[in-house]
């Protein structure tokens, strides 16, 4: 018994590994300059149009909306340190500065008002 508990040993803690790691979104967000985006009117517009379906996507911009309300539900489950992060300053920049927006994405992405409830009261 104690062989067969030596041998299942390295499996099992790489099974335990492998099941605690769950896949993340692309990496390649975790370095953005998050501050370009934010205080640049005009790009920052571009990104709120593409999520509220008012305009073209970027790459970027596209993929973030295919994410977000994933992301939103599972308050950024596969989200990187760095994204979490960056989506932090985001989401607490737009509430501060660009009350509309907030309103805009929330009306489409949180129609219930679930997150909204979380994350303003959070800001409080």
């Amino acid at each position: 018994m104690l062989r067969t508990l030596l041998l299942l040993a390295p499996l099992l803690l790489a099974w335990s590994c492998q099941a605690a790691t769950a896949p993340s979104y692309t990496t390649r967000w975790d370095t953005i300059d998050i501050d370009q985006i934010l205080k640049n009117d005009r790009i920052l517009k571009k990104y709120i149009d593409c999520l509220m379906d008012r305009g073209k996507c970027s790459p970027d911009a596209q993929e973030l909306k295919k994410v977000l309300p994933e992301a939103m539900q599972t308050e950024c489950a596969k989200c990187t340190d760095a994204q979490k992060r960056l989506a932090g300053k985001a989401l607490s920049y737009i509430l501060q500065y660009k009350r509309n927006y907030w309103n805009e994405l929330l009306g489409k992405y949180d129609p219930k008002g679930e997150f909204r409830k979380k994350y303003e009261y959070e800001d409080k």
